[in-house]
């Protein structure tokens, strides 16, 4: 089965084409950039823009499903061009769902974000039936627009396009932006480690070999029409974050300032739908994540050339160290 990926060569994506190829799909990507991360004699690129109709059609042709994770991902980018983020989140995704439909996809899994239960207040954890309020963030509107969109489509045209919110990623090819890179980078040159707020401030970070192991999952066929968390089960703090890489790599010092006003507090995410219909669940604890970003980090020096070389399975290896026995 060949599987469009947009946004292949990025973060999240590249996991995704090299766990596509894991399980046997034969993966294209489609992006702005060629992959650091592949051979391209071996892993097949287009190199193009998700709001161009003609070339987003050329390249869906003759692919059986699509893997849609090109985005304006990083929320502060979001704020600082808006209309940027309209044009690539909202109308890129419309893009790709209606490219999908003249050409006879009937499957995009589109990547969306648990950023949508932001002013969700219903009691215990939110999962994929909890109501959703008007979003605050701009980020948060467009990656729901998106989901209005596919839920459209999948009514109007009987697709079979699914939605996965996903938790926030980390691992190997993180953004040096995000705050386990960010972390790592000020612990090993000593800097001292700026906490926005007081760090009480909580996530469902998600091992992104993991995340890209259950984004694969969307294409299973039980997964049709439907609606899936990918988050892990802890909640990690800002503060704890912090502490783990103190411990890890260098005890540096601490240092708080103000709120980020592009932040958002989420309560706690269930992912439960995902693991009795897909037989999916983060399989990674945080700090065992971290060290194998550690690890990573010092075999590759986050260079895209040497991650290409040493693979996703010397990082999945130094993981697998660290997780007790049972697992």
């Amino acid at each position: 089965m060949r599987v469009l990926v947009t946004g292949g060569a990025g973060f999240v994506g590249s996991h995704v084409v090299d766990r596509l190829v894991l399980e046997g799909y034969d993966p294209l990507i489609f992006d702005l950039v060629p992959s650091p991360y592949h051979d391209p004699r071996k892993i097949r690129t287009v190199v193009g823009d998700i709001t161009d109709q003609v070339a987003v059609r050329c390249a869906m042709r003759r692919c059986d499903s699509v893997i849609h994770l090109a985005a304006v991902a990083d929320v502060s980018d979001v704020v600082a061009e808006p209309t940027r983020a309209e044009r690539v989140n909202v109308q890129g995704t419309q893009t790709i769902l209606e490219a999908a439909r003249h050409e006879d996809v009937s499957r995009v899994v589109y990547a969306s974000t648990v950023w949508v239960y932001g002013n969700a207040t219903a009691s215990g954890d939110l999962s994929e039936d909890t109501p959703l309020a008007l979003p605050s963030h701009l980020y948060t509107a467009t990656k729901l627009a998106g989901e209005m969109y596919a839920c459209s489509y999948n009514d109007l045209y009987g697709s079979g396009h699914t939605i996965m919110r996903l938790g926030i990623p980390y691992g190997p090819r993180a953004r040096a932006a995000a705050v386990v890179p960010a972390f790592v980078q000020r612990a090993l040159h000593g800097q001292p480690l700026q906490i926005a707020g007081d760090g009480a401030q909580t996530r469902q970070f998600v091992w992104v070999e993991d995340l890209a192991r259950g984004i694969v999952a969307g294409l299973l066929p039980a997964a049709s029409g439907r609606t899936y968390n990918l988050v892990g089960e802890e909640e990690v703090s800002v503060r704890r974050i912090a502490d783990e890489v103190r411990r890890i790599v260098a005890p540096v010092p601490l240092v708080y300032g103000p709120e980020r006003l592009e932040d958002v507090r989420l309560g706690r995410v269930s992912a439960e739908r995902a693991a009795a219909e897909l037989g999916w669940s983060a399989m990674t604890t945080f700090a065992a994540g971290l060290q194998g970003y550690v690890d990573w980090l010092a075999v590759t020096s986050g260079s895209p050339v040497a991650s290409a070389a040493s693979s996703t399975n010397g990082s999945a290896a130094a993981v697998r160290r660290q997780l007790p026995a049972e697992l």
